[in-house]
């Protein structure tokens, strides 16, 4: 009886002793807002280049056997164009009370944004922040609070973006330059409002 007995409490004990080998490391951010894991993930982005204006450019997005996605194409000045981007079809991030966003990402150096929207249409004021990744992984923050408000690649005057509403997300190029490129998006994170900056 005695030796059924410890039995029992170490198989009650285990569960517990599990949950304490799975615990987060104190201050790592754990709210994924987007990852490439999903099995129809490819269908849930759109191309929009400047072939809307007459444009030339050309790009498209792929997702890897490694769950990362890859933005890349190419980018002509001719006919007045010269940009290309991918925006994910709109759904809730729940964003409210988070800083902004933490990027892992690997690049070519060129400059490229990462653009926010508060609703489902299709054209509207975008929110958009710059960064420039290299060619190593690396992790980007982008705080809320500098994404600014353009329509059609002008800045405009617009209420001040608020996290609780976006509800869709996406990668342009539009750095004035010709020529390839190619963007690795690995995942993107929240940055809880207890964050200090990286920087």
């Amino acid at each position: 009886m005695r030796v059924l007995s410890l039995i029992s409490t170490a198989a009650l004990l285990l569960p517990i002793l599990a949950i304490g080998v799975d615990e987060p490391e104190e201050g790592k951010v754990q709210s994924v807002v987007l990852d490439f894991s999903a099995a129809d993930e490819a269908q849930q982005w759109r191309v929009i280049n400047d072939g809307v204006m007459g444009g030339l450019s050309q790009s498209r997005i792929e997702i890897t056997s490694h769950h990362t996605a890859i933005f890349r194409g190419t980018v002509s000045l001719e006919n007045n164009g010269g940009f290309a981007s991918v925006r994910r079809v709109p759904r809730s991030y729940e964003l409210g009370g988070t800083l902004g966003l933490r990027l892992h990402v690997r690049g070519d150096g060129r400059t490229y944004q990462l653009r926010l929207r508060t609703g489902d249409d299709y054209d509207g004021v975008a929110y958009r922040a710059s960064f420039a990744p290299q060619t190593e992984w690396s992790h980007i923050e982008l705080r809320f609070e500098d994404f600014v408000p353009s329509f059609r690649g002008r800045v405009v005057r617009a209420p001040k973006l608020d996290p609780a509403d976006v509800r869709q997300v996406g990668f342009l190029i539009a750095d004035k330059k010709e020529g390839a490129f190619e963007l690795e998006i690995d995942r993107i994170e929240a940055i809880p409002p207890s964050s200090e900056s990286s920087d």
